[in-house]
């Protein structure tokens, strides 16, 4: 049964799409089938699939490959076109048997609106009851038809109503953070509307406008996986004075606020599961310091860092000793993370 996982922070620059990216290549390298979906109308994830270097790339890509991204696909349900929603024709992401893209669309915002009047009035206009149910239903028969065993959403860091609709029809969900102030304010808005999207989804699933509608909002079962740490320097291999301090900062405000808001909510699996995934303290899944110039290098050559080679680098001698013992801590580390999802999700399955 494939599984839906959110990566989502309200909080930009937390290297969510990176991390998406690296994610779902490693988990389809383990031999899952992985679906990544752009959902960011920044399109920064097809970024880092499809050669966009040049300035009308994404414009031709559009015109010369209707219906595969996000936007146009959900076309019919947005738009009252007289057809059904079908199944994408996913890019196939070079170099990586088992993974695949639903590239985004810069206009998948000009949709938010649509959505949100939909969400709040569904039951009473029902030339909108289609809308709330369009994207889980996308999904679905799109990961049918790659027998994908995940499918993995970037998200934009806003609130609106296509974020709220993704998460909160997700299994589950991720929280990319960093050691800053911002991250652990984060943390405190998480807390309040995660649980609010929820509550809103379970009202949502039991309106009998949206159960008999062409795509039925599902009933949600929305779980929290963990949180992912990054972006930090490292000083004799710890995090420095400074990002130290807004670690413990961060761990208190996930331990203290966001778990507990998140278990009242039910949205926690069971204790012994993150146990048992052998998870870092405060529910840490994975900690990725950066790595200089290696991340600037992945996405140049549109491959995840785990597999960059000197020639991709430019570098020799010392330098690419330094260089690849980075490489082989990244490979390792996002091993470590792709372990544990498998373990939290398969265990729930």
């Amino acid at each position: 049964m494939t599984k839906v996982i959110s990566m989502f922070n309200n909080k930009g620059g937390v290297s969510k799409t990176t991390t998406c990216f690296n994610l779902a290549w490693m988990l389809a390298a383990r031999g899952k089938r992985v679906i990544m979906v752009d959902a960011d109308p920044q399109c920064n994830l097809t970024g880092m699939v499809l050669d966009l270097t040049q300035s009308d790339a994404l414009e031709n890509f559009y015109k010369e490959n209707p219906d595969r991204n996000l936007r146009d696909a959900l076309d019919p349900a947005f738009q009252s076109r007289p057809r059904p929603l079908a199944p994408v024709e996913c890019v196939e992401v070079p170099g990586r048997d088992g993974l695949y893209l639903i590239p985004g669309h810069v206009g998948l915002a000009e949709d938010e609106v649509s959505l949100g009047v939909a969400q709040q009035l569904s039951e009473s206009i029902q030339a909108l009851k289609n809308l709330p149910g369009s994207f889980s239903h996308l999904f679905k028969i799109t990961a049918e038809k790659y027998e994908a065993d995940y499918v993995i959403i970037d998200l934009s860091p806003g609130l609106g109503s296509i974020n709220q609709n993704l998460v909160a029809t997700s299994d589950y969900f991720m929280v990319p953070a960093s050691p800053d102030v911002f991250s652990v304010m984060a943390m405190d808005s998480l807390a309040r509307v995660i649980p609010k999207w929820s509550r809103w989804a379970e009202r949502a699933s039991e309106l009998d406008a949206l159960a008999n509608a062409d795509y039925v909002f599902p009933e949600p079962d929305l779980k929290f996986l963990g949180v992912i740490v990054q972006r930090y320097r490292l000083k004799n291999n710890a995090p420095t004075v400074a990002f130290q301090q807004y670690f413990d900062a961060l761990d208190d405000a996930i331990d203290q606020t966001l778990v507990p808001a998140l278990k009242g909510a039910g949205l926690m699996l069971p204790e012994d599961m993150y146990s048992a995934a052998n998870l870092e303290a405060s529910y840490r899944l994975a900690s990725i310091p950066d790595f200089n110039a290696l991340i600037a290098n992945s996405q140049q050559n549109r491959k995840p860092v785990f597999t960059l080679t000197r020639e991709d680098v430019g570098r020799g001698g010392n330098v690419w000793d330094i260089t690849e013992g980075n490489i082989s801590k990244f490979r390792d580390t996002f091993g470590e993370l792709a372990s544990r999802v498998e373990h939290l999700t398969q265990q729930e399955a």
